[in-house]
């Protein structure tokens, strides 16, 4: 299932709320306003100053006149009256606007007003490859070096959301640069004793995961048999655990920008789908991002 597909299906689901936080940006505009157009979400609340809010939308050459406009005098209290809507339950879609993502996370994350469901916030990237699926990529947006313990976390995200995305057993690949076990290589000790963990049903959610695996091993079965990789994860990943941010951005934007594979971007762990893109992406990962936020969250 790719992202047409996906599109395709929300049209025909009943919309839900939206809340997107300090909203003066003219791409986020455009992106709530096409997914209003198309259905997926039938309301959308936009915080910030209205004036500057007018300003992006006419910039943008959008109709926002329907949306409804809270009024936040700076980011913080955007960010905060954004959430608020998610625990009134008008909403139940979180986006990201013209505010740092800490800002953001700040008020997703407080104690007392905010959204917390899971020790850890992960972020995902959604791919669509040439075949038409949709594999997902983490963490390549948050977690800076993961310890054991928060790969599993990042891993248990990753998963649900495949399923929530239509993935009945997802196929996990645990990212290195070998696929055998190095002592020097912390990463590779940290991916054994993870396959181990699922092989003993130590995980949240049920998958199959496999590791250490080469990048080529995991997405190549052509890789995988020339390296007598066997198993059903190898060559047919639809989840890509990288090690720690730095190579996990790297990836991630190597096929957005030199293999220009569609993409879209949320945040998970949260009471609820928070869709995280950055302001160099597309109108289309913008959507994209929307989409997937829109059939985790139903």
């Amino acid at each position: 299932m790719g992202f047409e597909v996906l599109l395709d299906q929300l049209q025909q689901a009943q919309g839900q709320g939206m809340a997107v936080a300090w909203a003066a940006d003219p791409p986020v505009l455009e992106a709530a306003a096409d997914a209003a157009g198309l259905g997926l979400v039938s309301s959308v609340f936009l915080t910030g100053r209205s004036e500057a809010i007018a300003q992006a939308a006419d910039q943008a050459g959008v109709d926002i006149s329907t949306f409804e406009i809270i009024e936040a005098a700076n980011p913080k209290e955007a960010a905060a009256a954004a959430v608020a809507k998610i625990r009134t339950g008008e909403a139940s879609i979180l986006m990201k606007g013209l505010l740092s993502t800490g800002v953001l996370l700040q008020a997703v994350l407080d104690k007392e007003t905010g959204l917390r469901k899971k020790p850890l916030l992960s972020h995902i990237g959604v791919l669509q490859f040439a075949d038409g699926s949709l594999r997902l990529l983490t963490d390549g947006g948050m977690n800076i070096a993961p310890t054991l313990e928060q790969k599993v976390q990042i891993l248990e995200n990753a998963g649900e959301l495949a399923i929530r995305l239509g993935i009945t057993r997802p196929k996990a690949a645990l990212l290195a640069a070998v696929e055998t076990v190095n002592p020097k290589m912390q990463e590779t000790l940290d991916a054994a004793i993870i396959v181990k963990m699922a092989q003993r049903g130590q995980l949240a959610v049920d998958m199959d995961v496999d590791g250490p695996l080469a990048l080529d091993n995991a997405i190549s079965k052509e890789a995988a048999e020339h390296k007598g990789i066997t198993g059903p994860v190898a060559g047919a990943a639809d989840i890509l655990v990288v090690p720690e941010i730095t190579s996990g951005n790297v990836l991630y934007k190597s096929m957005v920008y030199l293999a220009h594979l569609p993409s879209a971007g949320v945040v998970w762990g949260a009471a609820c789908p928070v869709v995280l893109t950055s302001r160099a992406d597309s109108r289309e990962a913008k959507l994209n991002s929307i989409a997937v936020a829109c059939k985790a969250g139903s």
